[in-house]
């Protein structure tokens, strides 16, 4: 079965001295509990894992239940230390100060066990660790699949993942497209918004949630402003409302909005978005088209693979704490802008015939930049990008 390089990593951790909590966040259907289910294949210790997927959210003695279950095993294994892995921590109200009181609670009576929590909606997750756990738990954090990972493990060429993404369960499903695009839309996708958002955050307009993802995958790769997206919805309400969906939709793994940068942070919250799905596949999904139409149209498919690339540059960024940006100014414009420790990078993509980036001029004269970058016929292959590490860029 294939590996992701994040079981390492928790391989690596979970065999050190109990110190921290360990949270896998990352969006539905990467991979997350077949991670640890690989990991209870590795280790030594003893474990036990349980899923809150189907418990009451109102059980919260159900967390206790399952400390108290490893706590026996590992008396009765003899063993130095166990480890418990909770899936869908957040499906449990008031969840986070229930496991500051046990893993407290094991800290002060020198307990060794190890605690691994996982679930999807990853800014619910975050909100409960920062506010109850701080200074007990690190990030394992895990994005959608990359091209080289779709590639060793089914298989898929550079096309095929430009637009049938990074969705390893669906990868079976791509020879035949409408069953591939049901599964998404109602597996996958009406899953995401239903039981992540909706059941998980307070949403005043489910229909404006749901219009505002179709349109902002729509239109992926361009820039949009709140005030001109209103225009296109019904029941729009304010720009504020507006922000923070697209928050919650960033969240579950499905859509961002790319901030204008600039020096001056401020203005850079203000900024217009740009729209960027997460997982080219949700792209496609909505599109309307098939694989065959879209991909022998060029200006249709250099949108795709401009977003293919978007979402990579997302996902990957992310993981190495690299800020991820656009910049325009006037009719000067740079795709993506890459920052990391004071470092700057400019990125044009280029898929079809024009080769020419005449925004990225203007961006060298305007800030102090590293390096830039074309991706295109004439730079490096958008082929061989999507295989690319940003951390190789700088």
């Amino acid at each position: 079965m294939f590996q992701r390089t994040a079981l390492s990593l928790l391989y690596k951790r979970i065999n050190e001295p109990r110190k921290f909590i360990q949270a896998i966040l990352g969006p539905r259907q990467i991979g997350k509990t077949t991670l640890v289910k690989q990991l209870t294949e590795k280790i030594k210790q003893p474990w036990l894992f349980a899923s809150a997927d189907a418990i009451d959210s109102s059980n919260s003695v159900w967390i206790e239940q399952q400390w108290d279950n490893i706590r026996l095993k590992l008396k009765s294994s003899k063993a130095k230390s166990a480890i418990l892995i909770i899936d869908e921590i957040q499906k449990i109200d008031n969840w986070s100060e229930i496991i500051k009181k046990e893993w407290d609670k094991d800290s002060f009576n020198d307990i060794s066990i190890k605690l691994i929590i996982l679930g999807s909606a990853r800014l619910i997750l975050q909100k409960g660790l920062t506010e109850s756990l701080a200074g007990r738990y690190e990030i394992v954090p895990m994005g959608h699949w990359s091209f080289s990972e779709m590639h060793e493990a089914f298989g898929l060429s550079a096309d095929q993942y430009v637009w049938f993404g990074g969705y390893p369960g669906s990868a079976a499903l791509i020879k035949d497209e409408n069953r591939w695009r049901d599964y998404l839309l109602h597996s996958l996708i009406e899953t995401t918004i239903s039981k992540d958002i909706l059941m998980l955050a307070r949403i005043d307009k489910p229909a404006l949630l749901k219009r505002l993802f179709e349109i902002g995958c729509a239109y992926s790769g361009q820039i949009l402003s709140y005030t001109k997206m209103i225009g296109q919805l019904h029941d729009a309400g304010n720009t504020t409302t507006l922000a923070h969906y697209l928050n919650l939709l960033d969240s579950a793994g499905l859509l961002s909005g790319l901030e204008k940068y600039t020096s001056e942070k401020f203005r850079q919250r203000a900024s217009m978005p740009k729209w960027q799905v997460q997982n080219s596949a949700l792209f496609s999904t909505l599109s309307g088209k098939s694989f065959n139409e879209v991909r022998t149209n060029p200006a249709i498919w250099g949108r795709h693979v401009e977003s293919a690339i978007g979402a990579h540059l997302i996902n990957s960024c992310r993981e190495k704490n690299i800020g991820l940006y656009y910049w325009r100014e006037q009719n000067a414009e740079v795709d993506f802008v890459l920052e990391k420790k004071g470092k700057l990078i400019g990125l044009e993509v280029k898929s079809g015939a024009t080769q020419k980036a005449p925004g990225m001029e203007a961006f060298k004269k305007t800030f102090k930049t590293h390096k830039t970058y074309l991706v295109g016929n004439s730079g490096i292959l958008w082929q061989e990008f999507l295989k690319t590490d940003p951390d190789d860029l700088f």
